[in-house]
C-alpha cells in the first residue's frame, strides 16, 4: 500500500472515530453530571437514541425561511469532521491533510457552523431564536480575541502553528509541557472551551427556560433530520475541542507513532481513557460552579485573555 493511500485509510479511521464516539462521550459527560448531583441520569446511549429518533421523524421548515435555515445543520455538522483531518486524533505522524491548515484555521472552520447557526436562527422570525443569536455571537465576540491570542502564544511557545508540529514538539522534551507558558495556555484553552461549547458558567446545557439561553436557543425551530444533524453535530464539535486540547496541548501520551493499523486502532482506546478523565474533571468542575449572569461573561473571557497575555510575558522573560 502506498503511503499516500495509507495516510487516506488513516484519515479514514480518524473520521469514523469521531463520528461513532462522539455521541458516547456526550452521553458520559451528561451521566457523570448527574451522578455528582445525586440523580440516577440517562444512559450513556441516550445520545444515540435521541440522534436516531430525530433521524425518523418529519422535517418541518418554515416558508418564510430562506437556503440558510436548510444549510446551517450540515455546515454544523460537517464542519468537525473537516477539522479532525487536520489535527493529530489517533496518531503523531502527519497525514494526507496534515499541513492544509494551522490552528488558526482550526478555529475558522469550527466558528463557521456556529455563525451559519446563528444565522439561521434569524432566519425564520421566532421570537426567541434573534435574542440567542444576538447573545451567542457576543459570546462568540468577546472569546474570539483570546482564542487568537491562546492560538499564537501556543505557536510562540512550541514555534509553530501546525497541530502536529506542536504535538511532535510536546513528544521530544516532556520537560517543556511543565513550563508556565504552557501551562497557563492550557488553562486558558480550558476556559475557552467552557465558552464555546455553552457549558457552566457561561450557559446551562440543560436549561429549558427560552429566555434564558444562549446557544440553545438558536435552534429551537429545528426538527426531523436537521434536529438531528444539530445534535449529532454539537457532540462532534465537543470531540474535536478535546482532541485539540488532550493532544495538541496536553500531551501526546497515547497516539499511534507510526500508521500500521494495529498502532491506529490501539490508540483509540489510549486516547477514549483521556476522554474520559477529561470528561470527569469537567463534570466535577460544571457541578462546583453557577451560571454566571449575562453581563458577567465578558469578565470571565476577559480572564482567559489576561492569562494569555501572562503567559506570553512569561515566555518572553524566560521563565521556566
Amino acid at each position: 500500500m502506498s503511503p499516500t493511500v495509507t495516510h487516506l485509510v488513516v484519515n479514514l479511521i480518524q473520521v469514523a472515530f469521531l463520528l461513532v464516539f462522539a455521541p458516547l462521550l456526550k452521553g458520559v459527560l451528561e451521566r457523570l453530571e448527574e451522578i455528582i448531583q445525586g440523580k440516577r441520569g440517562p444512559s450513556v446511549f441516550q445520545p444515540y437514541r435521541d440522534i436516531y429518533k430525530l433521524f425518523g421523524k418529519d422535517e418541518i421548515v418554515s416558508q418564510d425561511s430562506t437556503w440558510v435555515f436548510r444549510f446551517a445543520p450540515i455546515i454544523h455538522f460537517v464542519m468537525p469532521i473537516f477539522v479532525v483531518l487536520l489535527i493529530p486524533a489517533l496518531t503523531t505522524m502527519p497525514l494526507f491533510f496534515a499541513f492544509m491548515g494551522d490552528m488558526l484555521s482550526v478555529g475558522f472552520y469550527l466558528s463557521l457552523g456556529g455563525f451559519f447557526i446563528a444565522l439561521a436562527a434569524l432566519d425564520t422570525g421566532n421570537v426567541y431564536g434573534p435574542v440567542g443569536a444576538s447573545r451567542s455571537r457576543m459570546v462568540g465576540f468577546l472569546s474570539e480575541p483570546a482564542a487568537i491570542l491562546v492560538y499564537f502564544t501556543l505557536s510562540y511557545v512550541a514555534n509553530s502553528t501546525i497541530p502536529y508540529v506542536v504535538t511532535a514538539s510536546w513528544a521530544q522534551s516532556w520537560a517543556s509541557m511543565l513550563e508556565p507558558a504552557h501551562l497557563l495556555v492550557v488553562i486558558a484553552f480550558f476556559l475557552l472551551i467552557l465558552a464555546d461549547e455553552g457549558r457552566i458558567p457561561v450557559d446551562s446545557p440543560s436549561g429549558k427556560v427560552e429566555i434564558a439561553m444562549i446557544g440553545h436557543s438558536n435552534y429551537l425551530e429545528y426538527s426531523g433530520t436537521s434536529a438531528a444533524l444539530i445534535k449529532w453535530g454539537g457532540a462532534l464539535k465537543l470531540m474535536v475541542l478535546m482532541i485539540i486540547f488532550l493532544n495538541v496541548l496536553v500531551t501526546p501520551w497515547g497516539l499511534a507513532s507510526t500508521l500500521h493499523w494495529a498502532d491506529v486502532l490501539w490508540a483509540i482506546p489510549k486516547v477514549l481513557a483521556k476522554m474520559f478523565i477529561f470528561l470527569v474533571a469537567l463534570a466535577v468542575i460544571e457541578s462546583s460552579l453557577a451560571k454566571l449572569r449575562l453581563f458577567r461573561i465578558g469578565e470571565y473571557l476577559a480572564a482567559a485573555f489576561v492569562i494569555c497575555l501572562f503567559a506570553m510575558g512569561v515566555r518572553l522573560v524566560g521563565i521556566a
